[in-house]
């Protein structure tokens, strides 16, 4: 088969605030194919500039935007989807925020390729099985400690077993402000639940922040310390690391969310001591990319874990990633209440078992479909013109 089209919809809720809560607006792709199949995906990026890099004009033979890499290209294989992939970072070079643009597209051809030939993206992609992932509730710390048991006990209360809580005042206060923050998401969850932190690259590359941080979560049985420190800084992350361990503190740390490329989770997880990676699909270039980073991370001995603040069109994607690794058995689960990503994908998603686990679909291509309602409720109506030449401007789906 080849592909036909490439169909951009930049969706968003009526009002975006200034939290750190991705699950507000998304650029969703569709990938059609002559043979009438459609495969979708999701970027974690500014909608606006991602469009951009899809329809741009051309600057010179190495700068070409997405669709036109892509219109009219074979697609009936995985080596397919990777070349394709490939391709596109290669006529990429020098656009602004290609790999997290590409990543819908990419992720849309592993979903119509899937249905094209009637497997699971999973098994596509060299997985053998697909195993359970506990889900962990994905949500913001509330602006003080009450605020933030309330929200941990709104997580008891829909049976999750695991939880990660970030941004909001932590780090932006006192050692013992962090602490209370902490405490209260346990006394909440309760002394068994899995707790995580999520401290959004707040302390830059001060060592010994995030290290009192560190040892003061530890006893309150948190199991990592995610992105203390901001991502290019890989010595602050080893010293961290390195003094975590040499001081037998019982925390993990964590990061790699911020890793766009391959090459920048390879060096997180070699050189900056990470316990747990944690990558976004809808940043790094797509599922070809992560699944590259998952099977590095197995080889390393790293704990994979995605990273996801989207629909459930990411957290499908996500999951197929690293379906197949046993031991990868935690998954980022967005638990806001944003009605454009609970929409998106509605009634179709990736949803718990009665044991409040989650799986990787066995159906053909991701396992989600996404709702054309909510897109045609929640679009926004964008027209890219230059000198009179209509680039790009959106259409109902």
């Amino acid at each position: 088969m080849k592909i036909e089209a490439i169909d951009l919809f930049y969706v968003a809720l009526p009002k975006i605030t200034r939290t750190a809560d991705g699950t507000q607006d998304s650029l969703v792709v569709r990938v059609r194919t002559d043979n009438r199949l459609e495969g979708w995906g999701e970027c974690d990026a500014s909608p606006l500039v991602s469009m951009a890099a899809y329809v741009m004009p051309m600057s010179h033979s190495n700068i070409i935007n997405i669709r036109e890499a892509l219109l009219g290209e074979t697609l009936d294989s995985p080596e397919d989807v990777v070349r394709l992939r490939n391709k596109a970072g290669e006529y990429g070079l020098d656009i602004q925020q290609l790999d997290h643009a590409v990543a819908g597209a990419d992720i849309a051809m592993w979903d119509v390729l899937g249905k094209h030939l009637g497997e699971p993206v999973w098994k596509l992609i060299g997985h053998d099985a697909s195993y359970k992932k506990l889900p962990y509730a994905s949500v913001l710390f509330g602006d003080d400690p009450a605020e933030t048991r309330t929200v941990a006990d709104s997580i008891v209360e829909r049976d999750f077993r695991a939880a990660k809580f970030g941004w909001g005042p932590m780090g932006r206060g006192s050692l013992a402000d962090d602490i209370a923050l902490v405490q209260a998401a346990r006394d909440g969850l309760g002394p068994d639940a899995k707790l995580m932190v999520d401290a959004g690259v707040i302390w830059g590359d001060d060592v010994d922040a995030a290290y009192e941080r560190a040892v003061a979560f530890a006893d309150l049985g948190v199991i990592w310390l995610e992105e203390p420190i901001r991502t290019e800084e890989i010595g602050a992350y080893k010293a961290l690391s390195d003094k975590v361990r040499a001081n037998g503190i019982n925390i993990g740390v964590a990061g790699g969310e911020g890793a766009d490329y391959y090459r920048a989770a390879d060096d997180m997880m070699t050189n900056a001591g990470l316990d747990f990676v944690q990558i976004d699909v809808g940043r790094i270039g797509g599922i070809t990319e992560a699944k590259r980073v998952a099977d590095k991370a197995h080889e390393l001995g790293v704990q994979y874990v995605n990273h996801t603040f989207k629909s459930h069109l990411s957290v499908a994607a996500s999951i197929h990633v690293f379906a197949g690794y046993e031991e990868f058995d935690l998954t980022e689960y967005p638990a806001g209440d944003s009605e454009l990503i609970l929409g998106l994908t509605a009634p179709t998603g990736i949803f718990r078992d009665v044991d409040g686990f989650v799986r990787a679909s066995d159906k053909p291509g991701l396992g989600v479909e996404v709702n054309l309602h909510a897109i045609r409720e929640y679009q926004r109506q964008v027209k890219i013109e230059i000198d009179g030449e209509v680039l790009f401007e959106s259409s109902q789906p």
